[in-house]
């Protein structure tokens, strides 16, 4: 890694994470979820829809997906640190034009009014004075990731929270990971782009070898979507270079993660 992570005392701070499916927490704030746990924050992690048309790689033993989504989502949030797990309960919509989309359940058919306003409701009962969630291009434009975006902004407008914005520096990946981030597959497979460019990108998060270990075994804990063996650390691989940095775009001032350690990385750092 570049830097050494700070170890601030966040105690009496509550920071509420919302994700569109079951892994997104590990895959694209597992450092920063472990690393506010371990400094004495509260993490409350908000789950917008089941993941239920990302299938199973694996048999499911007469589990439905959604089940076997959500036995993955706990393991992968204890091992996260996280203190409180809200479901919303929505159903993932899948690709773009795909058969999927135009369920009545699915999260893209759904008010981001109403959903912002629980959303909020359920920041102000936590007392969370940090939001975070999805950038306007939904990370990698999918469905589910911008309906995020729109319930997370929604909240932070009602309640004045601190908003940081999930997303992933591209120049960053495009030296470092080469195409082994899963953030490339889900693009590809999309047909759109994704992240952003260093330039556009406020806040990044790392963490020490420990804290990217417990972040290595959250993604591997939903087995039903992510093969452990073909995660960069497996056979050698730079497990580091391709997931060690977090990155989010902050409105307004500094705020609680910035206190984990800003880290700033030019286009091509190693």
């Amino acid at each position: 890694m570049t830097s050494t992570p700070h170890h601030p005392d966040l105690s009496g701070h509550t920071v509420l994470a919302l994700h569109a499916h079951p892994d997104d927490e590990s895959i694209f704030t597992g450092i920063t979820l472990r690393r506010l746990a371990d400094a004495g924050a509260r993490v409350v992690l908000v789950l917008a829809t089941g993941g239920e048309a990302g299938g199973s790689r694996l048999p499911l033993a007469g589990d439905t997906v959604a089940l076997r989504r959500r036995r993955e989502l706990e393991r992968s949030a204890a091992l996260l640190g996280v203190e409180r797990l809200v479901l919303l309960g929505h159903r993932d919509s899948g690709l773009p034009g795909g058969p999927d989309l135009g369920h009545e359940q699915a999260l893209a058919t759904a008010d981001p009014l109403a959903l912002g306003r629980r959303v909020a409701e359920l920041a102000d009962a936590e007392g969370a004075a940090t939001l975070v969630f999805d950038d306007d291009a939904g990370i990698y434009g999918h469905p589910d990731h911008r309906a995020v975006h729109a319930i997370g902004s929604t909240a932070a407008a009602l309640t004045g929270a601190a908003a940081y914005r999930t997303t992933v520096d591209r120049e960053h990946l495009h030296v470092s990971a080469r195409g082994r981030h899963l953030v490339h597959g889900a693009a590809a497979a999309a047909s759109v782009a994704f992240g952003r460019v260093t330039a556009e990108i406020t806040t990044a998060v790392t963490g020490s070898a420990a804290d990217l270990a417990v972040k290595r075994a959250a993604m591997a804990a939903h087995a039903s979507q992510i093969d452990p063996d073909l995660l960069p650390g497996a056979d050698g691989g730079d497990f580091a270079g391709t997931y060690g940095y977090e990155w989010f775009r902050r409105d307004g001032a500094p705020g609680v993660l910035d206190a984990l350690g800003n880290v700033h990385l030019l286009a091509g750092a190693r």
